[in-house]
């Protein structure tokens, strides 16, 4: 039987402001990659989502990003990779001290949107944050776009390192997914994006809004939380998948 993890980006609101239906996405997604106050969330909010994900059993990772709350981190702020790497472990360090007061593991580190997408295509920045995270502690796992510099940063590190694609987001021939605001950036039908997924289960081919599908790896499957209609894209997801004889389980136990 073909296993595969399902995530979702949560814990993203801060003070009254709340950000998506995070108590209904921990009920189907197995990770959870958790906001540390960089671009959103603050430590109340952090307690709260890191809470609900123990009470469902679900894994949980950090998800630094620019401190840019302003722009949701989905603007590349001018640092060196110095820089980036010592606020990725601030956050991290953040995060992890919050799921102590909860009791929850924090197994790995997803970066977030503008962050994520630099490190995809910058090898300096994307090994500044392995660099980073192994320093924390060398256990932590990457999840990382697949096929792109990011993977690859982690892997010559011989750090602990998870491929993941998009449900809802297209994809360049390059392996980095199109910035948002182009044509073919978001993907909102939940019935196309499980057909998507099912074809690229079967194939290993992802469609490429630029040229002819690309082969990449994956071992979870992200449905950003913030994206309206994000829920029940995720239950159609997990229900299509499992009804195609996928195991949705946590990558980590993969």
């Amino acid at each position: 039987m073909m296993r595969i993890d399902l995530n979702s980006d949560l814990g993203e609101g801060f003070g009254p402001w709340a950000m998506g239906d995070d108590a209904e996405m921990l009920s189907i997604v197995t990770s959870a990659n958790v906001a540390c106050g960089g671009h959103a969330s603050d430590p109340e909010t952090m307690f709260h989502t890191l809470s609900l994900a123990k009470d469902r059993g679900v894994n949980v990772g950090a998800h630094p990003g620019y401190n840019d709350r302003e722009g949701f981190g989905r603007r590349v702020i001018p640092m060196s990779p110095a820089e980036i790497g010592r606020m990725c472990a601030a956050q991290i360090g953040a995060l992890m001290g919050i799921a102590a007061q909860v009791g929850v593991p924090v197994t790995y580190v997803k970066a977030h949107g503008a962050l994520a997408n630099l490190a995809a295509r910058d090898r300096d920045v994307a090994g500044a944050i392995v660099a980073a995270v192994q320093h924390i502690d060398p256990k932590l796992a990457m999840l990382a776009i697949s096929g792109t510099l990011g993977e690859a940063a982690a892997r010559d590190a011989n750090a602990p390192v998870f491929s993941e694609i998009f449900a809802d987001r297209g994809y360049l021939s390059s392996g980095q997914l199109v910035p948002r605001g182009q044509k073919g950036a978001m993907i909102h039908d939940a019935k196309e994006a499980a057909d998507r997924l099912l074809s690229f289960l079967d194939s290993g081919l992802m469609p490429v809004v630029d040229g002819d599908p690309i082969r990449l790896n994956a071992h979870s499957i992200c449905v950003h939380g913030d994206s309206a209609g994000a829920v029940d894209m995720a239950r159609e997801i997990h229900a299509r998948l499992t009804a195609n004889g996928v195991q949705i389980t946590s990558f980590m136990q993969v």
